[in-house]
């Protein structure tokens, strides 16, 4: 698969949400495809890698969701009924069907996102929706579904045992508007599994509690960086 052009521009839009999924898709396309291998541990998750893509799916479709109301909410999330198919499980509003084979889950990733691509393209820039991380506008939503769909991959290409390694402007450009608080270093891809708990820097031990910072922010009103992330 041919990889979407890289932009120039910093901030985060649609088509680097469609970017992000479809080189997840080109990396996982190259699984094994017995469905029995999809059923080791995702990583350090404790969800297996079929797990771990639903859940990708169901977090690209919820977003998409918000921003399919005229008035997206702004005090909690959209009352879809969740449920997970086992204690320890994620809890989805989307399931794949159970028989469905590891390119069927693939097909639902990439359909969620192309929603939540068309959804973010026509949402006016200034339109707020809800995230317990932080109340944030398309181009957060943005970033934080780049975010769940590049470390998720890296979970479940763990699980697997394939490489994936997603281009360093990609990892830089999300660091930087969710994780401000996140001292830069020579590699982002690495930065960004620090920063989300899944590994230590040579500089820095690893994190046991993190978070991202979803609200509106322009280049002025960047906090500045610091060595280690919020909880």
């Amino acid at each position: 698969m041919r990889e979407p052009t890289a932009p120039t521009d910093p901030k985060l839009d649609a088509e680097d949400v469609r970017r992000a999924v479809a080189l997840a898709v080109a990396a996982l396309r190259d699984a094994d495809r017995d469905a029995q291998a999809w059923q080791a541990r995702a990583g350090e998750l404790d969800w297996t890698c079929r797990e771990t893509l639903e859940h990708l799916a169901d977090d690209l479709f919820t977003y998409a969701a918000r921003f399919g109301l005229a008035e997206p909410p702004t005090k909690g999330p959209l009352p879809f009924r969740t449920g997970a198919d086992r204690p320890g499980a994620p809890e989805n509003a989307v399931f794949a069907d159970r028989s469905a084979a590891p390119a069927g889950l693939l097909t639902l990733v990439e359909a969620c996102g192309g929603l939540l691509a068309a959804a973010l393209r026509s949402a006016p820039p200034g339109t707020l929706s809800y995230h317990v991380f932080g109340t944030s506008d398309p181009e957060g939503f943005a970033a934080m579904a780049i975010v769940e769909t590049l470390v998720h991959t890296h979970d479940i290409t763990q699980g697997l045992h394939l490489p994936w390694t997603p281009p360093a402007d990609l990892c830089a450009r999300t660091l930087d508007r969710l994780f401000p608080h996140v001292a830069p270093s020579s590699d982002p891809w690495r930065t960004l599994l620090w920063a989300t708990g899944r590994s230590a820097l040579p500089d820095r031990p690893r994190l046991t509690r993190w978070r991202w910072y979803g609200a509106p922010r322009t280049a002025a009103d960047r906090p500045a960086a610091a060595g280690s992330a919020g909880t």
